[in-house]
C-alpha cells in the first residue's frame, strides 16, 4: 500500500512538470525551500529584476515571448532578403564577364601574335580579322531571331560614324602590334597612361578646359610607366611608341564619340548601346582591311598555310576575336550604369589583374621595380579620375 502511494505521488509530480515545461495550465506550489532557491538565482534586466524560471511562467507570457522571438527571426531574415533584393545582379554579371573576357583576350592573342611570328608575323592581319570576327557575331545577332532589334540608321548618320569607327580601328591595331612587340604586361602599363593623351586633346584640340589637379596627377601617370620600363626585360621602342599611339587614337575616340552620341537623334536611331559597338566594329573592320593589305597582303598566302597547319593560331585566333566583341560590349554596358567613381575603380581593378594575371601565365617578369612603377602609375590613373569630385566636396 505504501508502495502504490509512492508511485502515484511520483506520477503527479512528474505530469505537473511535464505541463508546466510545455506552458499548459498549471500553477506549481513552492515550499520555502523551493522560494529560497528562486531568490538565489542570477538577476537580470535593466533594473535588476529577479529572473523567473520558464516554468514559473503563465502560457500567454511564453507565447508572447515565442512571438517575439520569431518576429524579430523573420525581421532579420527580411532584412537579408531585401539587402539581396538590393543588389543589381545583371551589373554583377556585366563585371564578371567583362574581366573575365578582357583576361582571355590578352591571353589568346599574345598566343595567336606569338605563334603567328610575333611583331615580324601578322600582327596587322590578326587585329584585322579579330574585328572581322566580332562583326560575325554582330550581324548573327541581328539576324537570329528575338536576339537583338536591328539599328534604323542613316547613311547621313554612318557618315557621322566614321571618325569613331577609324579611331577605334586605329587604337586596337597599334595595341595589338604593341602586344606583339613586347610583354603584355608592359603594353597594359603603358596603355594605362591614356589619360595623359586624353588631357592633351581635350585641353588644345577639343577646347575643353582640364582643371590644375588633374594635371598635377599627370607626372605621377608618366613617373610610374618610365620606372615600369626602367627593369623592363622584354622592353622594345616599337612597342612603346605602338602603345601610346594607341593612347592617343583612343583618346581621340573617346572625344569623337561624345560628340556622335549628342548629336540629335542618333543615340535613338542606334537603339541600343549593342547597335552603337557593333556598327563602330562593322566600320573599323571595312577601315582596317586596305591597312593589313597595305603592310602584309603580299604574305596573305602564307599566313592562310600557317592558318590551317597551326591550331594554336587558328584557335586563338578566333577565340580573341570573340573575347574581344564581348568584353568591349560589356564594359560598355556596365559603364553606362555606373557612376564615375564606380568606373574610375572598375578600370584601375582591371588593369591590375589583367597586368598580374596575365604575366603569371605568360611567364612574364614581375620585377619589383617594374610592379612600384605599375602600382604608381595605375594609383595616378585612379587619382586622375576622381580628382575633380574630391576637391569639389570639400
Amino acid at each position: 500500500m505504501k508502495l502504490a502511494v509512492r508511485v502515484v505521488a511520483a506520477a503527479t509530480l512528474t505530469a505537473t512538470g511535464a505541463v508546466s515545461a510545455f506552458a499548459l495550465s498549471s500553477t506549481p506550489t513552492t515550499s520555502v525551500r523551493d522560494a529560497s532557491i528562486l531568490n538565489s538565482l542570477p538577476r537580470g534586466g535593466a533594473l535588476g529584476q529577479k529572473r523567473a524560471p520558464a516554468f514559473a511562467k503563465g502560457p500567454s507570457t511564453l507565447f508572447a515571448e515565442a512571438e517575439s522571438g520569431s518576429s524579430a527571426a523573420v525581421a532579420t531574415r527580411g532584412g537579408f532578403v531585401d539587402a539581396l533584393k538590393s543588389v543589381d545582379i545583371p551589373l554583377m554579371v556585366y563585371f564578371l564577364f567583362w574581366y573575365v573576357g578582357n583576361y582571355y583576350y590578352n591571353i589568346t592573342n599574345k598566343l595567336a601574335l606569338k605563334a603567328a611570328g610575333g611583331s615580324t608575323g601578322f600582327p596587322m592581319t590578326i587585329s584585322s580579322l579579330q574585328l572581322g570576327v566580332g562583326c560575325i557575331y554582330a550581324l548573327f545577332l541581328w539576324v537570329a531571331p528575338d536576339a537583338r532589334a536591328r539599328p534604323k540608321i542613316t547613311l547621313d548618320d554612318i557618315t557621322k560614324m566614321l571618325p569613331v569607327a577609324f579611331c577605334a580601328m586605329g587604337a586596337h591595331s597599334a595595341s595589338v602590334f604593341a602586344l606583339s612587340a613586347g610583354a603584355v604586361s608592359f603594353g597594359q602599363i603603358v596603355k594605362s597612361a591614356e589619360p595623359a593623351f586624353a588631357a592633351v586633346l581635350s585641353q588644345f584640340v577639343y577646347k575643353k578646359k582640364v582643371s590644375k589637379a588633374k594635371w598635377l596627377c599627370l607626372p605621377i601617370i608618366i613617373g610610374g610607366v618610365i620606372l615600369a620600363s626602367v627593369k623592363e626585360l622584354d622592353f622594345a621602342v616599337s612597342a612603346l611608341v605602338s602603345a601610346c599611339i594607341a593612347n592617343l587614337f583612343a583618346a581621340f575616340k573617346g572625344n569623337e564619340n561624345k560628340k556622335l552620341m549628342d548629336t540629335e537623334g542618333v543615340r535613338d536611331r542606334l537603339g541600343s548601346v549593342g547597335n552603337q559597338f557593333a556598327v563602330t566594329t562593322l566600320l573599323a573592320f571595312l577601315m582596317s582591311i586596305p591597312v593589313f593589305v597595305a603592310k602584309e597582303g603580299a604574305r596573305w598566302g602564307q599566313f592562310v598555310e600557317i592558318f590551317k597547319t597551326n591550331p594554336v593560331v587558328s584557335f586563338n585566333l578566333l577565340a580573341s576575336g570573340l573575347y574581344f566583341y564581348g568584353y568591349n560590349e560589356l564594359a560598355t554596358m556596365t559603364l553606362k550604369k555606373t557612376g564615375a567613381v564606380t568606373q574610375s575603380v572598375a578600370n584601375t581593378a582591371k588593369r591590375v589583374i589583367v597586368i598580374v594575371g596575365v604575366a603569371i601565365v605568360l611567364g612574364e617578369s614581375l620585377d619589383p621595380i617594374k610592379l612600384l612603377g605599375c602600382a604608381i602609375g595605375i594609383s595616378g590613373v585612379f587619382l586622375y579620375s576622381i580628382i575633380d569630385g574630391l576637391l569639389a566636396k570639400k
